[in-house]
């Protein structure tokens, strides 16, 4: 019987053809063979391998969380990009303002997000409305603009924009694209009879998920410009940077948690400031 060219009939451990042995070397293959399948056992090392599930035990739960939200944000993003979805429903239940209301929306990201669960405490009986989403920069808030600011029929809209922008959070954005998107919005609410507060940005010295782009003088070239133009334009600008600001040209501990949000004691320092800027802003209508 003939076999196939190169094809050995009984195949051992490594691939080794056992036809090819002749008596002789058997007692050579058997200690090959023993001395193969010793290696195939793992020799337990003492004070490494129980230590190994624990460590992964550990990591494992925070790397699966920090997934999920990673996950949900970039959902977000291809499916509502500028957030519309955020505050459609409350928009739809709020109506109207009543006669003689002096309406103001607080426009933003995250640190008016964060800033409008204390509103009751800080503005007690007043019609201040906050419209903030996290993480967003300027031209989402630009999409959204009509429907959560011009829709509401404010008489004032606060803005404060940009920080995201510097920090790259929808891509690198110069100064340039930023004011435009800050004037786009400043031109959509003067087109509707609405007064604008034009924030000042604040104080960052890192942002703690992007190090490195040292924003500080961004931030004060963006501010410069926020000044000058409410001034060009007649609306108001409202500086929240230099009451804030420490010596690094960051957010001091004392402020904030992070060296960008503010705490309770950072938003209490700038209600009275947000307070001044809209009076003013109410006396030029």
């Amino acid at each position: 019987m003939v076999r196939g060219a190169g094809v050995c009939p009984r195949i051992g451990l490594n691939g080794l053809c056992l036809s090819s042995f002749s008596p002789m070397r058997l007692p050579f293959l058997s200690a090959l063979l023993i001395a193969t399948a010793c290696s195939l056992v793992p020799t337990p090392r003492s004070g490494v391998a129980p230590a190994a599930a624990p460590a992964t035990a550990r990591t494992a739960a925070p790397a699966a969380a920090q997934a999920a939200r990673d996950s949900a944000a970039l959902e977000r993003l291809r499916n509502d990009w500028a957030g519309l979805r955020r505050y459609r429903a409350a928009n739809d239940s709020l109506g109207a303002p009543t006669a003689g209301e002096q309406r103001v929306v607080f426009y933003g990201n995250s640190i008016t997000d964060s800033w409008a669960r204390h509103f009751p405490a800080l503005f007690p009986g007043k019609s201040y409305i906050g419209r903030g989403v996290s993480g967003q920069t300027t031209p989402q808030m630009l999409v959204r603009f009509h429907q959560d600011v011009i829709a509401l029929h404010p008489a004032v809209v606060v803005i404060l924009a940009g920080t995201n922008d510097i920090a790259g959070n929808t891509g690198a954005s110069t100064l340039e694209m930023i004011e435009d998107n800050l004037s786009a919005m400043t031109e959509l609410a003067r087109a509707h009879g609405i007064r604008v507060v034009l924030s000042s940005v604040l104080p960052v010295f890192d942002y703690p998920w992007k190090r490195g782009l040292e924003p500080a003088p961004k931030i004060v070239a963006l501010n410069t410009w926020l000044k000058r133009y409410a001034a060009s334009v007649g609306e108001t600008y409202l500086d929240y940077h230099s009451a804030m600001v420490d010596a690094r040209g960051g957010l001091p501990a004392a402020l904030s948690t992070d060296g960008v949000h503010p705490n309770a004691a950072g938003y209490a320092l700038m209600a009275p400031l947000a307070d001044a800027a809209i009076a003013a802003a109410l006396q030029r209508r």
